[in-house]
């Protein structure tokens, strides 16, 4: 008589089980939104132009003595055929001409302004080493007549007028030359940031794709750093905005300030707990706290005066005035 077959077991041991529960398995790290799409920007836009210094000029004056025979050909026949087209045609490029002059000439006047803002703030430096009351002054009135067209500070150059004619001392000059013509532009260049911060922080937590959100980013700063040069009285052309850029970038790769500091810390513990619902609000969160770091550079790229009498913007407080209510409260 034959046994009926058993069931042949294999024990957990020999299979590698472990007894400890999948489900009460630690769960893998978060990793903080790093924000990406502002980093790139920065190492974009501090990149040096390649190819050496004269390549570019070179082909620029190639390409436009190539435009200019084949226009000039092309209106030459066309006076040929018919006079009145090749006038009317011959007009139009001289109409042309001179709208392309005034804006060369604007951009050079704008480089012009940056040259000076520059100077007022190593003749400011220069002037606390020296101790100078009398050197003081004379930079005072001239931040004065600098901003001499701007009605909005008629209030607080007159001000300034009456108080700086009691003060001896060169630093109490600075600071109240700094309060009186720099507080009122300083409100509007954190207005600006702010809002740019906030732009960024949406575009990217909108826009799904990596390099339209870079595109995003890079279009809002140089938006902000213009509009910051012409608060503080620059006006800063596209060549001018291009060149503040590139100062800023460079700026922020050199200290490090893209990375996250003392000033970030709450912006990235917010994004990292917006990142819990969706990756895209965390890095939202934090390219909103760095385009507001790179307006707070900007502001010391166009500012005239360096910050001692009054405080400089934190990003913190920036980002947390932009973002209010965008991804939520908290």
């Amino acid at each position: 008589m034959s046994r009926a077959p058993e069931p042949f077991v294999i024990p957990a041991a020999a299979l590698g089980e472990s007894d400890v529960d999948p489900a009460s398995a630690p769960p893998p790290p978060d990793e903080p939104p790093t924000g990406a799409a502002m980093v790139r920007m920065a190492e974009l836009a501090a990149r040096p132009p390649r190819g050496g210094g004269w390549l570019w000029p070179t082909a620029g004056a190639l390409v436009s003595m190539m435009i200019g025979i084949a226009a000039w050909d092309y209106v030459t026949r066309l006076l040929a055929r018919s006079e009145v087209l090749g006038t009317a045609v011959l007009l139009l490029m001289g109409l042309f001409a001179l709208l392309l002059l005034g804006q060369v000439a604007r951009e050079l006047l704008a480089m012009r302004k940056l040259a000076r803002i520059d100077a007022f703030r190593a003749e400011a430096s220069a002037v606390t080493a020296a101790a100078d009351a009398r050197a003081a002054a004379a930079l005072a009135e001239r931040l004065a007549r600098f901003y001499g067209g701007r009605p909005e500070l008629q209030w607080s150059r007159d001000t300034l007028a009456a108080e700086r004619a009691h003060l001896l001392d060169p630093d109490a000059i600075l600071a109240v030359t700094e309060r009186h013509l720099l507080e009122p532009l300083d409100n509007a260049a954190r207005r600006e940031i702010e809002a740019a911060a906030r732009t960024v922080a949406a575009a990217t937590a909108v826009v799904p794709l990596a390099l339209v959100d870079v595109m995003a980013a890079a279009s809002q700063n140089i938006r902000m750093i213009r509009r910051i040069a012409e608060i503080y009285g620059a006006h800063a052309g596209l060549l001018g905005s291009l060149r503040l850029l590139r100062e800023v970038a460079t700026h922020l790769l050199a200290t490090g300030a893209v990375a996250v500091g003392d000033d970030l810390i709450g912006s990235v513990a917010g994004g990292h707990l917006a990142a819990r619902l969706s990756r895209r609000f965390g890095e939202g969160v934090v390219n909103g706290a760095l385009t507001a770091r790179v307006g707070v550079a900007a502001m010391d790229v166009c500012r005239p005066l360096p910050f001692v009498a009054l405080p400089r913007p934190r990003v913190s407080n920036l980002i947390g005035r932009a973002l209010t209510g965008l991804f939520g409260k908290g």
